[in-house]
């Protein structure tokens, strides 16, 4: 019994040293670790809203900048896209997001902002010198025929003055004198035939009256009251005759006025404005410039802006606008007959 229970403790012993070793022979392997989890990609960052600016004067007439500020948020709203109103934009202002700058301001660098971003479009609205091409578009690219302009500002001026009492005031050796004196006759013309007055003086209207390229502008109002004094109701003002001191004067003796570019400030006597509709030519490109289909001249054909119903009657206004169509169809001539 004893020797029984030695053997069975040896026996116990031996397999407790042997139990897990290799065996002869086997090879035994040494653990490797396994390699890092590669991380899976995340969410993609969320791009930026695309962002359209509208850069505009600083001086710019209060109730026209109104106008453009709501008209392009209306756009840009409608398009889920940002809107941002400056007065001036240089290229650290140029973000990857913008889709569109609309420029109305003289001074802005066009060409060096569309080269800093490629991405946007660019529309230049009225501004003199940008050609269209790349991401450069320009708005009323067309030149606005002045005798086109003189022919509807004499029509205007026929049917809204005592007698026909009508008169253009321009500038001394301007190219353009003679077209718009030819043109502004043909108008009156148009609406009034032979233009009979019935009361004195008779003159021959229209009258016209330049003035020297040396005179100041507080000196305009004298060479304006030479046709005053001869009773002229109405004038038309050639571009870069309506300075702020002579549209003070005249509204201050009864006359009334008609130009091509909007006042900066409201303006008692102001007929109407004869240039392009800018604002409602914006409008129907803006689809195709947030589509990235830029590069060219958007047409803005010659319009009646700031019209002043008080002055120049919605159903004269609808007289004048069926004239202007066959006018810009080519069906009336500006030339006297």
């Amino acid at each position: 019994m004893r020797a029984r229970f030695t053997l069975l403790l040896s026996l116990i012993l031996l397999t407790s040293c042997t139990f897990g070793a290799p065996a002869a022979g086997e090879v035994t392997s040494t653990p490797v670790p396994t390699a890092s989890p590669v991380p899976t990609a995340g969410p993609s960052a969320t791009p930026a809203v695309p962002l359209v600016m509208l850069v505009i004067p600083a001086d710019m007439n209060v109730a026209q900048s109104k106008a453009y500020q709501k008209a392009v948020y209306d756009l840009a709203q409608a398009q889920s896209y940002r809107f941002v109103v400056l007065n001036k934009l240089t290229t650290s202002e140029l973000e990857p997001a913008l889709k569109l700058v609309i420029a109305l301001t003289p001074d802005t660098e066009i060409a060096a902002l569309a080269a800093a971003a490629p991405q946007a479009q660019f529309l230049a609205v009225n501004l003199a010198g940008v050609q269209p091409g790349g991401n450069v578009s320009v708005l009323g690219g067309e030149a606005t025929r002045i005798d086109q302009v003189a022919f509807m500002a004499g029509y205007i001026a026929a049917t809204i003055s005592q007698d026909y009492h009508t008169g253009v005031l321009f500038r001394k050796d301007s190219p353009d004198a003679a077209a718009i004196t030819t043109a502004f006759r043909a108008g009156q013309q148009y609406y009034c035939g032979l233009c009979v007055r019935y009361a004195g003086p008779f003159e021959d209207y229209p009258l016209v009256q330049d003035i020297p390229a040396d005179a100041k502008e507080s000196e305009y109002g004298a060479y304006a009251d030479i046709l005053i004094r001869k009773k002229v109701d109405t004038l038309f003002l050639e571009p870069g005759v309506d300075v702020p001191d002579l549209l003070k004067y005249l509204p201050s003796v009864g006359v009334l006025m008609i130009g091509t570019q909007t006042p900066t400030q409201k303006v008692s006597g102001w007929v109407v404005t004869l240039q392009p509709n800018y604002l409602e030519a914006l409008k129907a490109a803006f689809p195709d410039l947030v589509a990235g289909q830029g590069g060219k001249a958007f047409p803005a054909p010659l319009s009646f802006n700031d019209a002043n119903p008080d002055l120049f009657g919605l159903g004269k206004q609808d007289n004048a606008r069926r004239v202007l169509n066959d006018l810009l169809a080519g069906l009336i001539s500006t030339s006297v007959k």
